[in-house]
């Protein structure tokens, strides 16, 4: 069973994104090193289906949360070392020994650089190979989730040749045959080994740059439930990437399956149904949420329908995106598997008379669909009335509070259908008709 998200899904929750300001992998692209970043980049890509699996892994970033361990590596050095054990060729120990030797004779016949690039590899090994054994004693003497994966690195580093290379003095000079050997055993015998330890320091720099981010930001760890569950809830589950965002409740099961969301624009509608995928998604990668607690059962995937726009190049109007978008998820929601499903405005690019019937046809017909999840907002609050034959559906709303003639948002959820209707008084305060009146009695 595999995950499944598609590309305007992840646009619409902004999660991608390495150099995208604001993006939820920005906000966790914390790490330091190269090959940090590119686990970063698969563990976002490859959200897991199984509840067991993404329990165990909120379980080794809450160890490393609570540890707040610095990251002890140099990323220059461990870029060096990752340049310097790619570069083995494999072809044994004579092989080594010609190679490193020809290099020594060409760099002071002719600058040539290799054979320096050579030495500063090989002395960036040894360093790092010296402190990620200091590290993994720690951890290993910590116990904890990450305790067996430390202690098969410490095994490989206790080999007595591994031993003996961390031993050696690098600002000593280093006899050619003595330099061969280390060469041939990091580079071929040991090769896999020795890529299995820079593997664990970039497992180690995520888990340290994730579990800060958890620790400063607030943030704690869902707990996930087998997919047959079919619940959702949160409290406090808020946008990670806004700053003093207000938190919401959210509690959705088999019985109570569909979320009828209203509220006026500008009321927080969108920004909430957000935060709700963003939450279901890097929960199922085992990150933190930005929320108090939150248990979920297991998706398949998600699917949006928040931001639709035309599309001139097929000849889309905007209102056929939305029908072409809705499509699409009614053939994902008939397969049968569990997803999350979110819908903000319905058909908002066609009248109001065909966007109120196409929101109340296509609210029922999803909720039919007890094994998954769907939040569909609207502010034509009249389907709302409709749906209430329909013991399924949760209606919740975004109010709008009028100081006077000004409206304010608290963006906090409250439970039934809204009431408000400030879209002239909103116009008004604008003073839209005045400059219209005024321009058109003006001179021609």
């Amino acid at each position: 069973m595999s995950f499944t998200i598609d590309r305007q899904s992840i646009e619409e929750l902004n999660l991608l994104g390495k150099f995208r300001h604001g993006s939820v992998y920005y906000l966790f692209n914390q790490v330091k090193t190269r090959a940090g970043e590119q686990l970063l980049n698969d563990l976002f890509t490859n959200p897991l289906t199984d509840h067991q699996q993404i329990n165990d892994r909120t379980g080794v970033f809450r160890f490393f949360q609570t540890a707040a361990l610095p990251f002890p590596f140099d990323p220059n050095q461990v870029a060096l070392m990752q340049e310097y054990v790619d570069s083995g060729n494999g072809q044994g120990r004579l092989f080594s020994y010609i190679d490193i030797f020809l290099k020594r004779c060409l760099s002071g016949i002719i600058r040539d650089e290799r054979y320096r690039r050579l030495i500063q590899g090989l002395q960036a090994a040894i360093t790092v190979l010296k402190k990620c054994f200091d590290f993994v004693e720690l951890l290993d003497s910590m116990g904890g989730p990450f305790k067996a994966r430390a202690g098969s690195i410490k095994r490989t580093l206790s080999d007595s040749r591994v031993v003996r290379l961390i031993n050696t003095d690098i600002y000593k000079s280093i006899s050619l045959s003595l330099l061969a050997a280390y060469d041939y055993l990091l580079r071929d015998k040991l090769h896999a080994e020795i890529q299995e330890v820079l593997k664990f320091i970039a497992e180690a720099d995520v888990y340290i740059a994730v579990g800060n981010v958890a620790r400063t930001k607030g943030f704690i760890y869902a707990r996930a439930l087998p997919a047959s569950a079919n619940v959702l809830q949160a409290t406090e589950l808020r946008h990670p990437c806004i700053e003093h965002a207000i938190g919401n409740h959210i509690e959705m099961q088999e019985s109570k399956n569909v979320i009828f969301l209203t509220g006026a624009n500008m009321a927080g509608k969108s920004t909430w149904m957000k935060s709700v995928g963003i939450g279901m998604y890097i929960a199922h990668i085992g990150f933190p949420v930005a929320a108090a607690s939150m248990t979920f059962s297991v998706r398949e995937g998600i699917f949006s329908s928040i931001n639709v726009a035309d599309n001139i190049g097929l000849g889309y109007s905007h209102f056929y995106a939305e029908v072409v978008r809705v499509k699409n998820a009614a053939e994902a929601t008939s397969t049968g598997k569990h997803l999350l499903l979110i819908f903000d405005e319905l058909f908002k690019g066609t009248n109001v008379k065909d966007a109120y019937d196409g929101t109340l046809a296509v609210t029922e017909a999803f909720a039919g669909y007890a094994n998954c999840l769907f939040i569909v907002s609207t502010h034509i609050i009249e389907v709302g009335e409709e749906l209430k034959a329909h013991d399924n559906i949760r209606f919740t709303y975004m109010p709008t509070i009028m100081d006077g003639r000004t409206p304010r948002y608290t963006y906090t959820l409250q439970e039934g259908i809204t009431q408000d209707r400030q879209g002239m008084m909103i116009i008004r305060n604008e003073k839209i008709l005045e400059i219209i009146e005024g321009t058109a009695s003006g001179p021609l």
